[in-house]
């Protein structure tokens, strides 16, 4: 089993992350215009008067009239947060924050943490209970047992909505998926497996009573407590332990472990020893899942047995038995049929789900997702990737079936090929570029030059960068100016990251004969003096200017990428680049933004070096731009923007932009293009009514612009005023890996361009 390498963050960019542009992780935006008086009214008195009407009539109708139906009250008393035990309801507000992301990342649910300053199971229930109407769903997290158990029960007894406790049945759903590949690869009957369960928390508890509803027998799971096998006769157990209680001589892990098919473990690190391996059935499974430490490595099984099937709680192992492959999508499922609750069968159904889902050949835009390498269903593949696209359009499927089929929805899904594929567009693409990026970027790590080392967003990233496995980074800074600012921003001075300047004078010459060679020849000028005084020079401009300096580490093959920007405008340091480094044979010169809003991803090219391209040039950018843009997973679809559509009006700018269409049509390229074109003609599907002809019209993910100023002008609006995310501009049609960063931008911003760079480094050939 290869381990894959793990993430580490410093308690300072934890902090720091939490504390960025705003405090905290989630706000509230309105999905309605809210700019003229008109609006207004509508949105509050006295329009809002008549929803409220209507809804007094009939409370179903809060479910189209409000935002009831895709809302999640995100609830915990902070009782048991992430093992760390009863911090209190305050102190688990960033937990919770956390799961409503997740909750809009993965499923586009919108989630509402609610932290209750409680510890009595009573005061929990009646808060909840008076809040709920507001709500589609109730997710219960970190709650300690046993008043877990009691909320969740009372809770499904009085609600008419799906409240589910994520800490029991989202890690029971993923184990049991675990346990439906295991025994279908290891070819053992689930009627006759022998389970240990060790612990007896909610998630334990969950687990059993699923494997149970599965196809286990419940004489043959043994469930193990702190103080030993919970049996028949054995006293003080309550009645969620006693369900699980069976006849048995065994009374330790020890005992229980002795011929087992399964190991189940929800305790704590280490408790599972090599001599009990050794012990357990032919084929063992081992879900060893407390977390941050198994209850037993890998390796050590790995020591004893050659014949298991291994799956821990953590990311850097093979088979991660992860609740974010499920609560999202099954309360996706769960919403959209307007489930009173998550019954027992829908929980089978996205156990199901999951476990089919491993067992398909994965697709190629998911191996570009998940860093290129194609898992194949067996022994280390039994459970699907976190960042799977595919979980969205399968598991919500397979939960709103088994709803209706249960009888507990109260909407209908007519069609669900069609329910299936406006799953996978509630849910941009483009969110799994950078996580496929990184975790390709990871297997094949590349030396990436961090130009701007003393400044301290560059330097932040270049210490994210290491940190998170991403690659080498190279910093070209002065120590001693780098150890003070890291003293400022509070960050330990001794880092393992080499830092280079041109006090190394082995590098200065280096670099300084490879620029005289580039700029004047192998021989340079027949007069030694005057090749003399053109050295001195070269020298001085590697001496004087770290672009030059990284542009040069690049290009010898002293570093394999570099960042640069942000303590410069992009005209002034792509002007440096060029000094070292040329354009790619045959292609352009041109700057590419990746945009992404409101689940829309567009690229928007050139924003940063040509001011006016020609015809031929605006052609030329087209092509290049759908080459990227296939690197990253997406289908290119190409509209030549402008102020008019279609010729109408017809000007010289306008003709300036058909002709290059023109020109594109003669080269018979492999993308779909069209133009001229308004920007809402080409992104607005409604649009496509007007414009059957054209399969561009309201579905262009490629914009190219008419000229630099309007592209940079654009990008820029979306991102400040649109809120839009935006990655680049990526430097396009250089002839070495190295991205520019625009000139005051983020710690993240810098890290992904790094991220892309080293991508680059190891997926283009610069020679062609």
């Amino acid at each position: 089993m290869k381990k894959n390498k793990i993430e580490h963050y410093s308690d300072k960019e934890a902090l720091e992350f939490h504390n960025i542009n705003k405090s905290g992780k989630i706000e509230i935006i309105s999905s309605k215009p809210m700019t003229t008086k008109r609006d207004l009214a509508l949105a509050y008195s006295p329009g809002v008067a008549v929803p409220v009407k209507e809804i007094s009539k009939n409370p179903e109708l809060a479910y189209e009239y409000t935002t009831k139906g895709n809302l999640v009250a995100v609830i915990s008393n902070g009782s048991a947060i992430l093992g760390m035990g009863n911090l209190g309801a305050l102190a688990s507000k960033p937990v919770m924050e956390g799961k409503a992301v997740l909750f809009k990342r993965f499923a586009d649910i919108d989630a509402i943490d609610l932290e209750i300053d409680s510890n009595n199971p009573k005061e929990i229930i009646n808060s909840v209970k008076n809040f709920s109407g507001s709500f589609g769903g109730i997710n219960l997290e970190d709650i300690a047992a046993p008043d877990c158990f009691i909320i969740e029960e009372k809770l499904k007894k009085i609600l008419d909505i799906p409240v589910f406790h994520d800490d029991q049945h989202g890690t029971a759903i993923i184990t049991c998926a675990a346990l439906i590949n295991a025994v279908d690869i290891t070819k053992k009957d689930i009627k006759k497996l022998k389970v240990v369960v060790n612990g007896a928390g909610a998630s334990a508890m969950a687990c059993a009573n699923l494997f149970k509803k599965k196809g286990v027998l419940q004489k043959n799971l043994t469930m193990i407590d702190r103080k030993g096998v919970i049996h028949k006769g054995r006293k003080g157990l309550n009645k969620w332990k006693s369900s699980h209680a069976i006849k048995t001589k065994n009374r330790t892990l020890r005992d229980a472990i002795t011929n087992a098919d399964v190991f189940l473990g929800l305790s704590s690190a280490g408790v599972l020893k090599k001599e009990m391996v050794k012990k357990m059935a032919k084929n063992p499974i081992i879900f060893a899942c407390a977390n941050p430490d198994p209850e037993i490595t890998p390796e050590e099984v790995e020591e004893v047995r050659s014949d298991a099937i291994i799956a821990t709680g953590r990311s850097d192992y093979p088979n991660q038995v992860n609740n974010l492959i499920g609560f999202p999508y099954i309360f996706r499922g769960a919403l959209d049929v307007r489930a009173r609750t998550i019954n027992e069968d829908m929980k089978i159904a996205a156990a199901n789900a999951i476990a089919s889902l491993a067992k398909k050949r994965v697709p190629d835009e998911v191996v570009a997702a998940m860093g290129g390498d194609r898992p194949i269903y067996g022994r280390d593949y039994i459970i699907p990737s976190t960042f799977d696209p595919r979980l969205i359009s399968v598991i919500p499927v397979a939960v709103a079936k088994a709803a209706i089929k249960s009888k507990v929805a109260r909407k209908k899904i007519k069609n669900f090929d069609i329910y299936s594929e406006k799953l996978k567009q509630r849910l941009d693409p483009s969110v799994t570029i950078m996580q496929g990026i990184n975790s390709k970027i990871k297997k094949n790590q590349k030396k990436v030059v961090f130009t701007d080392g003393e400044d301290e967003n560059t330097l932040k990233a270049a210490i994210a960068f290491k940190n998170a496995g991403l690659g080498v980074p190279i910093i070209v800074a002065k120590e001693k100016v780098v150890k003070q600012k890291l003293r400022e921003i509070g960050y330990v001075e001794n880092l393992d990251i080499q830092i280079i300047n041109s006090s190394d004078k082995k590098k200065t010459d280096k670099y300084s004969n490879f620029i005289f060679k580039k700029l004047h020849g192998d021989k340079g000028n027949l007069e030694p003096d005057v090749n003399e005084l053109y050295l001195r020079d070269c020298n001085r401009m590697i001496k004087n200017d770290k672009v030059i300096w990284g542009s040069c580490m690049v290009s010898t093959g002293d570093a394999d990428a570099m960042v640069t920007g942000n303590t410069r405008r992009y005209s002034q340091s792509l002007e440096k680049i060029n000094k070292v480094v040329d354009a790619r044979p045959g292609e352009i010169m041109f700057g590419l933004n990746m945009v992404i809003n409101k689940g829309k991803t567009v690229f928007i090219a050139d924003t940063s070096v040509n001011e006016y391209p020609s015809s031929e040039q605006l052609a030329e950018i087209a092509i290049s731009s759908a080459r990227v843009v296939k690197l990253f997973g997406f289908d290119p679809k190409v509209a030549f923007l402008s102020h008019s559509t279609f010729g109408q009006p017809l000007t010289s700018r306008t003709k300036h932009i058909r002709d290059a269409v023109d020109i594109l049509k003669k080269k018979k390229v492999d993308f779909k293009f069209d133009g001229d074109m308004q920007p809402d003609v080409a992104l607005d599907e409604e649009y496509s009514d007007l414009y059957p002809s054209s399969k561009i019209v309201g579905n262009a993910n490629i914009l190219i612009m008419p000229g630099q100023h309007s592209a940079a002008i654009s990008y820029k609006i979306m991102k400040t005023l649109g809120g839009a995310k935006v990655i680049g501009p990526l430097l396009i049609g250089l002839g070495q890996a190295i991205e520019i960063a625009p000139l005051r931008c983020s710690t993240s911003d810098i890290l992904n361009l790094a991220s892309i760079a080293a991508y680059s480094a190891g997926v283009i050939d610069y020679n062609k």
